[in-house]
């Protein structure tokens, strides 16, 4: 095994301009960090020389460290390993990145946020900058892979390789752009010295665009009311503001963005209590066209499979970006008593189990604990098992139109993300984000959410295997 310093390297996380990312275990804690090893890229440590880029990624790691905010990444560590410079910081599993689906063509489609998360990653996201930006920080590299999502769902901002430090001033070669295309603001483009707060802002209007939109502003001019379903012309203002070419007419402060941000959250959060109250249609009946429209293409599959990410639209009935193709209406009744309550839906014949794992549990751990479920014949049943990843697809609903989020599912909420019995290697296996409808992969030392699941009679799609 691979080791840098006392830590023992456990994968790849990613690989930058400036360096390597790591996942790293420090055995004498048991504790899984991620581990940026300087290791710049051939044409940057041409334009920049090693003794610019080892001063950048030093203040890189002492600029995290000194900034103590709950949406800003911490420095646990630094040391050397052959020479060269590395750094640790906690490792979080998530970033808003992987959430949006974003590929390595930045131009392809994403996907659409429910309005709840978009404020909530637009709040977090505005703390943490006006934090950086008091301390005379420029971040200029604002975009969704650097935004880290804890087990909780809080955001960290991270990597701060090319930040503008108060009464810094660098000159630049020519040909090296900082900041990344598509999310750098216009003047960044031209000076990067010239940047200011309202150039971060210009990054967060993108992000939020993109949130909102699934796409790229520059690609494609569409106003976000017209494609998200819970948003007005408020909104548009608000992200065309945030975008403008000229900074002058941007928000001046990330407090001032978070501001407006607050009121359009309070006038959302009353239409959507109106709503609620007062709900329009048959909200379950519009999911998908119910049941019977689905009967010609869903696959009720409770057998564990091996699926490679190009072949999960095919395995998992799903979209490029592993959302179903099809929203069943379930019919749900609870059953049984105490912690022992199960949720039957008679939709498609299973059982889950109500409330789940009290805290997230790794790969081991999750299979732990439905080998524990059968062992104390939870719910007087003995064959619960982790649930396929088609099987979670039967619980989950599309973005909607305000009122169809009123409904009161009978599950508890703890997780967001839960783990499924598909594995995407052998190290690495497939979990459902319930919240945002959609599934990914992640490594077996990630920590999800479990649900137990059996097959409770014969349902609707026949015989279940």
């Amino acid at each position: 095994m691979k080791k840098l310093g006392k830590y023992e390297v456990r994968g790849l996380l990613g690989r930058g301009g400036m360096g390597i990312v790591y996942k790293a275990r420090l055995p004498f804690a048991e504790k899984i960090v991620a581990l940026k090893l300087l290791a710049p890229h051939p044409h940057l440590l041409h334009l920049l020389g090693e003794v610019e880029l080892r001063r950048i990624f030093t203040a890189e790691a002492r600029t995290m460290s000194a900034l103590n905010h709950p949406n800003v990444a911490q420095v646990l560590d630094f040391d050397h390993h052959e020479g060269r410079p590395f750094f640790t910081m906690d490792y979080h599993h998530q970033n808003l990145g992987s959430v949006l689906g974003e590929r390595a063509r930045v131009e392809e489609p994403t996907r659409v946020l429910r309005l709840d998360k978009v404020i909530r990653y637009t709040e977090q996201v505005l703390r943490g900058l006006g934090r950086l930006h008091r301390a005379g920080i420029i971040h200029r590299d604002v975009k969704p892979f650097n935004l880290l999502l804890d087990s909780l769902d809080h955001l960290k901002i991270t990597d701060f390789g090319f930040s503008k430090l108060r009464g810094e001033h660098r000159s630049y070669p020519s040909g090296l752009i900082l900041g990344s295309p598509f999310y750098a603001a216009p003047e960044q483009e031209k000076d990067p010295e010239s940047v200011d707060p309202a150039s971060d802002l210009y990054s967060v209007g993108v992000i939020l665009y993109r949130m909102l939109v699934g796409l790229l502003p520059q690609e494609h001019r569409v106003r976000p009311s017209e494609v998200h379903p819970e948003i007005d012309d408020s909104w548009d203002r608000f992200v065309l503001r945030a975008l403008e070419e000229r900074r002058s007419s941007r928000f001046g402060s990330a407090g001032e963005m978070l501001e407006v941000l607050g009121t359009l959250k309070a006038s959302w959060a009353r239409k959507r209590e109106e709503a609620c109250l007062f709900p329009e249609g048959d909200l379950v009946g519009e999911l998908g066209g119910g049941l019977e429209g689905a009967l010609g293409v869903w696959r009720l599959r409770s057998h564990a499979l091996k699926v490679r990410p190009e072949d999960a639209p095919r395995v998992f009935d799903c979209d490029e970006l592993w959302r179903p193709l099809v929203h069943l209406r379930n019919d749900f009744h609870v059953q049984g008593s105490g912690a022992a309550k199960g949720v039957h839906d008679a939709a498609t014949g299973l059982l889950w189990q109500k409330e789940g794992s009290s805290e997230p549990l790794d790969w081991k751990g999750a299979h732990r604990y439905i080998d524990e479920l059968n062992e104390k014949n939870f719910g007087n049943f003995s064959d619960w098992r982790l649930p396929t990843v088609n099987e979670w697809f039967s619980l989950l609903k599309p973005l909607t139109q305000g009122g169809a989020d009123c409904l009161a599912g009978p599950f508890s909420k703890e997780e967001k993300w839960y783990w499924s019995c598909d594995r995407k290697s052998f190290a690495a296996a497939w979990y459902v984000d319930l919240e945002l409808g959609y599934a990914h992969w992640g490594d077996f030392t990630n920590f999800y959410g479990v649900r137990a699941v059996r097959t409770h009679e014969k349902g609707k799609f026949g015989e279940m295997k």
